[in-house]
């Protein structure tokens, strides 16, 4: 039985460092794509159909850019909204700096490592305890 659990335990390790390393990996690749989001105070515009948000961005260009159904569901009915807008981009904004899809694979990837670790570590205790 001592073996069976000694495999186990080495197996979690390995999975554990092995895809965390594919998923980092997967993290700065993500993170690099998503490129540069900068903070701007926008404006919110219900004339037409559909909400509009309007900033001004580092440059002093005028920016607009309708609002989704999610975002204007978390807006509410607020006359303004504290955005991040895609530098060197028109057009494009989002209510938080990083895209959701990068947040879970971030959590992912440590939830992975701490996989590895505690694998790890249970496996020298369990080494040390039997001499």
């Amino acid at each position: 039985m001592d073996h069976a659990i000694d495999a186990m335990i080495e197996i979690f390790t390995w999975v554990g460092f092995g895809a965390f390393l594919v998923l980092a990996t997967a993290v700065v690749i993500a993170w690099a794509a998503d490129g540069t989001w900068l903070p701007a105070d926008a404006i919110i515009d219900r004339d037409g159909e559909q909400p509009v948000a309007r900033w001004f961005d580092a440059d002093g260009d005028a920016n607009s850019a309708p609002l989704s159904a999610a975002d204007a569901a978390v807006i509410g009915d607020a006359a303004a909204a504290s955005i991040w807008y895609r530098h060197g981009w028109q057009g494009r904004m989002r209510l938080q700096r990083r895209a959701a899809g990068l947040r879970a694979l971030t959590w992912s990837a440590a939830g992975m490592l701490a996989l590895g670790v505690v694998s790890l570590v249970a496996g020298w205790v369990l080494y040390f305890a039997r001499g």
